[in-house]
């Protein structure tokens, strides 16, 4: 069965950057179309960015529009979010997540890496 496993995590001040990655193993990469979501302290899970299998269609939270980048390197079975211009609102664990299909639910799940964005 798929893992997922997320590093990349950090403290850092506003305004820096951060890469996270996801790291595949179990099950080809390119079989999967890729979200990362995040979850901040006695908020709900919200969706950041997803990528298609091929990596030709992507999709953000309009909060993170032009800020983050999600790419996908199926030869490396890696996915990679690329956050920059971060601000303290951004601070929450991130999770990355594979699902099948092209809808619907995201059905594995990494451990989760923790972002904090000081002022």
């Amino acid at each position: 069965q798929v893992q997922l496993v997320e590093s990349g995590g950090g403290l850092v001040q506003a305004g820096g950057s951060l890469r996270l990655s996801c790291a595949v193993s179990g099950r080809t990469l390119s079989s999967y179309n890729m979200g990362w979501f995040r979850q901040a302290p006695g908020k709900e899970r919200e969706f950041v960015a997803a990528i298609r299998r091929s990596g030709s269609s992507t999709y953000y939270k309009g909060s993170v529009k032009g800020r983050f980048i999600i790419t996908r390197d199926n030869a490396k079975n890696t996915v990679a979010l690329q956050m920059n211009s971060l601000k303290p609102e951004d601070t929450a664990a991130y999770y990355c997540a594979a699902r099948e299909s092209d809808t619907g639910e995201y059905h594995y799940w990494g451990q989760g890496t923790q972002v904090i964005v000081s002022s």
